[in-house]
């Protein structure tokens, strides 16, 4: 199945990841409300800065910041195109605080195709087993 998915990626104060966390958790179930296969949030925890580009290079990271990668999948370009325009009018996001712990000039997103997916069979890998 070819999905189509949004990545976001952004820095968030390290003193803020919990106040970020409630509010990422909050606006998945909008996503997912709407019709989004799937919302998830990651924060690095080993993304180190690069020669030429990182993560947090790329959003031009603080010391006392963290890298989060948000992934919400739908399962074409329309629902996600329908799904964001819904989300934003949802009354439960657009109530929601501005005052987050992120630098949203620094942020950066885009929409994706799916080009190969792979996924491990339930109960095919449990590991080495003697």
């Amino acid at each position: 199945m070819r999905t189509y998915t949004d990545f976001y990626v952004l820095p968030v104060k390290k003193a803020g990841l919990e106040t970020y966390r409630q509010f990422a958790e909050a606006t998945a179930k909008v996503w997912c409300k709407h019709g989004a296969l799937e919302a998830i949030e990651f924060v690095a925890d080993d993304a180190k800065s690069g020669v030429h580009t990182s993560f947090p290079q790329a959003v031009a990271l603080e010391s006392d910041e963290a890298v989060v990668v948000a992934r919400i999948t739908f399962a074409s370009r329309a629902d996600r195109d329908r799904i964001n325009a819904a989300v934003m009018s949802d009354p439960v996001f657009a109530g929601m605080s501005p005052d987050l712990p992120v630098d949203g000039k620094r942020m950066f997103w885009g929409g994706f195709t799916t080009l190969v997916e792979a996924k491990t069979n339930p109960g095919q890998n449990k590991g080495n087993q003697l």
